[in-house]
């Protein structure tokens, strides 16, 4: 919807400001209590309707100027996905163990570095080691091509 109602325009510093909404709407606490649940729903859909597009526009405005925030990017952009399927188990695996210990943050906060940690490994080996060779396999077998080196080689190296 974005691309077809919008066009990017140059934004200056725009994976700052991204970051810094998406850092603030994500630090905010839970809004109601158990009787007003609905505070909670309703910022929740303000950051869909909203937010999210709006950090998603101003991704499409930026401009990267050197070749490492471009090899970072690409990395997180390329693990993203794997990265989305694999963590859920993860995070609620680390959630329910701090919540049956009553933790403090300073007690959970190395298992959760640990837990990250894991979480991008795998995605990254699941990227490299499964995704690029089917996304391959499909792309010889069905459409007759081979991947470009961004589709394959750039991600890897």
């Amino acid at each position: 919807l974005l691309s077809r109602i919008t066009q990017p325009a140059k934004v200056k510093h725009a994976f700052l400001l991204s970051s810094v909404m998406i850092v603030a709407a994500l630090a905010l606490p839970r809004f109601g209590g158990e009787h007003d649940l609905w505070k909670n729903g309703l910022y929740e859909c303000l950051c869909i309707i909203f937010v999210f597009p709006l950090v998603v526009y101003l991704g499409a405005c930026g401009d990267l100027k050197n070749s490492l925030s471009d090899k970072v990017c690409g990395f997180l952009g390329s693990i993203s996905y794997p990265l989305y399927i694999i963590h859920y188990p993860f995070v609620y695996t680390y959630f329910a163990w701090v919540a049956n210990r009553q933790m403090a943050l300073s007690d959970a906060l190395p298992v959760a570095v640990a837990t990250y940690s894991v979480c991008v490994a795998l995605a990254y080996l699941f990227l490299r080691f499964y995704d690029i060779p089917i996304r391959n396999w499909l792309g010889k077998r069905h459409m007759g091509k081979e991947p470009t080196a961004t589709q394959s080689a750039a991600v890897i190296k």
